[in-house]
């Protein structure tokens, strides 16, 4: 903004007032575009007006203007903070008002999302989908802890820190019972860490492998032949169904059987199904005792 387009001085000649006719040697006058006249008319017939405060300014005041906008000197103030702007830089923003640059940087920044104040350059922040946080802003819809710039999960409006979402949101393994965030498994409509999902006897990890449960227990398929699987009396090997061959076992008093083990002493005839005599310990067909 420049100083208005007049000068003010005394007048050392003979002049007299363009408006009232006055004599103006020895007295304050105005010179504007070529006329000379006195303070009083001036005043009444040339001076702008100011277009913060709407009054005149006269001769006496100083007078700024830009772009054919006219203000008193001590008007001359930031619309936001009131600091004066005679030699401070300016933006003329709408209903003409004057902004200072801090000001005008301010209004114009992006808000916070969460204190709805101006993100300023040089302030940290936080951005996720055309939103914007101050990093000190940025916090847990849970426990309400500063996430900043650390790992959070969004569900719908609301923001979670890793914590909370687990505690909240996560599957919790059937074993351990605590939250499970990635990976993991499924048994009988169950989640299970993969870690947590072991054979009871060895602890190695039974996912994407064969395995047996026996009540809350699982087995891998080694574990499961040398530790809990019955002998077969007569091969004298684990009877693990489902893991070899035949899947049928013959029960008598406190032995087991596979069921094609399960067969005469004497002529090898498969009994499964069938009568047999059990004699002095040792398992027979219907026929062979006859012969013995």
């Amino acid at each position: 903004a420049g100083p208005g387009s007049y000068t003010v001085g005394t007048m050392s000649e003979r002049f007299d007032c363009h408006y009232c006719r006055d004599p103006l040697q020895g007295k304050k006058y105005v010179q504007k575009e070529g006329r000379h006249c006195c303070v009083k008319c001036f005043d009444k017939f040339c001076a702008n007006t100011c277009i913060e405060c709407k009054k005149p300014i006269g001769a006496d005041s100083k007078e700024l203007h830009f772009k054919n906008r006219y203000w008193h000197d001590s008007c001359f103030r930031c619309f936001k903070c009131s600091m004066s702007l005679v030699n401070e830089p300016f933006m003329l923003r709408e209903n003409n008002k004057v902004w200072c640059s801090n000001c005008t940087a301010a209004e114009d920044a992006p808000r916070c999302k969460g204190c709805f104040k101006p993100i300023i350059a040089g302030d940290q922040n936080v951005e996720y989908k055309k939103m914007v946080w101050h990093k000190d802003c940025f916090t847990c819809s849970q426990c309400k802890q500063v996430i900043g710039s650390g790992s959070f999960f969004p569900k719908g409006d609301e923001f979670y820190c890793v914590s909370c979402h687990e505690h909240k949101f996560a599957k919790t393994c059937a074993k351990c019972k605590n939250p499970i965030t990635s990976g993991g498994l499924t048994y009988q409509e169950q989640p299970w860490h993969s870690e947590c999902f072991i054979c009871s006897n060895c602890k190695k990890q039974l996912g994407g492998k064969r395995f047996t449960a026996v009540e809350d227990q699982f087995y891998c398929v080694e574990c499961y032949k040398e530790c809990v699987a019955k002998k077969c009396a007569g091969c004298k090997n684990p009877i693990t169904a489902g893991f070899g061959r035949g899947t049928s076992v013959v029960n008598y008093e406190d032995e087991s059987w596979h069921d094609y083990c399960f067969k005469c002493t004497k002529c090898a005839r498969g009994l499964a199904n069938k009568r047999f005599v059990c004699h002095n310990g040792k398992i027979y067909c219907a026929e062979c005792p006859k012969r013995l």
